[in-house]
């Protein structure tokens, strides 16, 4: 049901509490290398690793991106970030277990086979990856050839995330994004010809000139490919923030309850094939890790949205990558300039980030519980982290307006999430969020 209400709210997608936005520069490269030297010797890490580089801008995006002008700029990127890496291992020492290993971006397959493999293996010199460890790319299918398969399958790569968005012709040309379906099934071939199993899709709903039956059409697309997780993103169209979005005909897009009905018909599809709901955007076959993780209350959430991640803290390499230890989050100068100069001179290149205190960790955990689980035992969840639960009175007092809408039900401590609440449970999760800041534009539509 289209309630206008909670759909049109602009909320964080709390990849992270305290959000980005609220992160401060007091938080600096000294903050961070002593966090780093803080860190338990039995610490399991995750690692990430930002390559902000694509061959083609596509004109929704609202990553840390450019297009290069030569090769030599990307190669000048991998020397930096293997001496990131340096920098990093060194401060915390040899040997800790890495338990994730996520390739993000822009484009991390930009990369020539031979970058890829010397940077994977660098990070394989300097810590200490668990057989089992996962190890995951974000792929544009258009750039993937034959070389580049091979390079993943050596350096370990475990899952792939494939963007698609949508494949319908007049879409694409309006965001910039030509890309048939051929070129995925293509790429999703070549993965698993090479050993690659494990492959994710990436979907958007709102996007410029987009129907319902565009949406139902690729996400049926997707689930023919047999592809194990789908990620359906609504776009958010903030062009004063990214300019690229400014070559957008505004006209062309969705309405506010146009947007609505195309994320339900994606989840009416994915459904049908079935896949598991997951959390407020995602879907999983009931077989891969990411359902059994939600069936099972381990789902987490982290930057890269919900994930089957059980590491102490996420360390962030590369323009612009984020960071979560026990501590806090820290974020890196998101500038290529700056943090190449930064790098170049042996500092951390941190340029922001916020530490977190009890009642933090206990509104953390409280949101992640809701976003993971739809339901949450706010008792328990105060235990867990040592803090008192009434300090979570005010968020109770905020949701019964929720209750008396029909999205959540509350009894004692308790919170579970109605059917209708499903939709909307960014704005579950806000009532947790005691200094949240919704004036438009600061963040994306709840729906």
């Amino acid at each position: 049901m289209y309630l206008e209400r909670y759909a049109l709210a602009t909320l964080p997608r709390y990849t992270s509490y305290p959000p980005a936005n609220r992160f401060d520069p007091a938080v600096d490269a000294g903050t961070y290398g002593g966090w780093l030297a803080g860190l338990e010797a039995a610490s399991t890490l995750s690692l990430y690793v930002h390559v902000p580089f694509c061959r083609t801008l596509c004109w929704y995006c609202g990553c840390h991106t450019s297009v290069p002008n030569d090769t030599d700029r990307v190669d000048r990127y991998v020397e930096l970030l293997m001496r990131e890496i340096d920098l990093v291992a060194d401060r915390i020492g040899e040997g800790r277990p890495v338990v994730n290993l996520h390739f993000g971006g822009g484009t991390p397959t930009i990369l020539d086979p031979h970058s890829f493999l010397a940077l994977s293996a660098r990070l394989r010199e300097r810590f200490a990856f668990r057989p089992d460890a996962e190890v995951a790319v974000e792929v544009d299918p258009r750039g993937l050839d034959e070389a580049r398969i091979d390079a993943l399958a050596e350096a370990g790569v475990t899952r792939v995330s494939l963007g698609v968005q949508d494949l319908d012709p007049q879409v694409q040309r309006a965001i910039n994004r030509i890309q048939p379906f051929g070129t995925v099934a293509r790429a999703v071939t070549g993965l698993r010809r090479a050993g690659i199993m494990a492959i994710n899709a990436d979907l958007m709903y709102g996007l410029p000139h987009q129907t319902v039956q565009h949406v139902e059409a690729s996400a049926r697309a997707v689930a023919l490919l047999g592809v194990d997780r789908v990620a359906v993103f609504g776009y958010a169209h903030v062009p004063w923030f990214k300019a690229n979005q400014r070559a957008i005909d505004e006209a062309a897009l969705p309405g506010p309850e146009q947007r609505f009905e195309q994320a339900e018909a994606a989840a009416g599809v994915l459904d049908a094939k079935g896949y598991d709901a997951i959390g407020f955007d995602h879907f999983a076959r009931p077989d891969d890790p990411l359902a059994v993780a939600a069936a099972t209350g381990r789902l987490r959430r982290n930057f890269q949205g919900y994930v089957v991640d059980p590491a102490d803290a996420i360390l962030g390499f590369g323009a612009s990558s984020i960071g979560s230890l026990p501590q806090g989050y820290i974020q890196n100068e998101a500038h290529l300039k700056r943090w190449a100069q930064r790098v170049d001179a042996g500092e951390l290149p941190v340029a922001r980030g916020i530490a977190v205190d009890g009642d933090d960790r206990l509104v953390r955990a409280a949101i992640e519980r809701v976003l993971c689980d739809g339901a949450a035992d706010l008792a328990r969840v105060a235990d867990a982290v040592g803090a008192p639960v009434d300090n979570l009175s005010d968020a109770f007092r905020r949701l019964r307006a929720l209750e008396a809408d029909g999205l959540v039900v509350l009894h004692g401590w308790t919170l579970r999430c109605t059917g209708l609440g499903r939709r909307y449970l960014r704005n579950v999760a806000a009532c947790f969020d005691p200094a949240l800041d919704a004036a438009p534009g600061r963040h994306s539509r709840a729906v």
